[in-house]
């Protein structure tokens, strides 16, 4: 696993990942930016009738839009680099895998914003139902965090290797091939739930996790 981060981080500087990584930013900050639009129109709308609403409207927006990119920004992230990860696994692939490259099939921007959309609601709808849970640990202390990367290791693995078995799988072998790599895609996602939560990595997250898959879906990097 040190081995395909490091090798991830060797190739941030390629173009065509360079590319990905300001078009996913600019996305992503784009629909925070909106969201935080929506929610001033609304909330000002509602308060119409109060004194300074308008002010007061552009803090709550600006409280609510901070709390849900903290809150969401992993979803987010990996539903935008959903509709991109194949030009950067392609690009790994490229430079470490050319034979497997020759072989690969290319994920459709259809089939990537349907993966990237699955994945952005199985976070939500997994981390809703363990809320529970997560408020049930704090007094634990710890075990609040443990839960949290856990469940998101195992959300996030699964998602980032799926990113890559796409392109040489086809959908019958899909299923074996979960069962066959499940503690390394888990592995996988913890390093990168981790990654989410160091501030500036994260912005980084979603791309060296993909690139991360891709060594390990070919045997290398661990």
């Amino acid at each position: 696993m040190v081995r395909a981060f490091l090798l991830s981080l060797q190739q941030l500087g390629d173009p065509p990942i360079l590319r990905v990584l300001a078009m996913s930013l600019a996305i992503t900050l784009a629909v925070f930016a909106a969201l935080g639009a929506l929610l001033w129109w609304g909330i000002d709308a509602a308060l119409a009738g109060w004194a300074w609403h308008g002010a007061l409207a552009g803090l709550a927006a600006t409280v609510v839009t901070v709390l849900g990119a903290w809150l969401l920004f992993r979803a987010v992230a990996v539903l935008v680099v959903g509709l991109f990860a194949d030009t950067i696994v392609a690009a790994v692939e490229r430079r470490h895998y050319p034979a497997a490259l020759t072989s690969a099939r290319p994920v459709s921007v259809a089939r990537g914003m349907r993966m990237g959309l699955a994945s952005a609601g199985r976070f939500v709808a997994v981390n809703l139902l363990m809320t529970p849970v997560y408020i049930a640990l704090l007094v634990t202390g710890v075990g609040t965090a443990a839960a949290f990367f856990v469940v998101n290791g195992w959300l996030l693995g699964r998602d980032l290797g799926e990113m890559v078995a796409a392109r040489h799988l086809p959908a019958a072998a899909m299923r074996d091939w979960r069962a066959a790599t499940a503690g390394q895609r888990f592995v996988l996602g913890l390093a990168a739930t981790g990654l989410f939560v160091v501030p500036l990595l994260n912005i980084l997250a979603p791309v060296i996790g993909a690139a991360m898959a891709t060594h390990l879906f070919h045997g290398t990097g661990r």
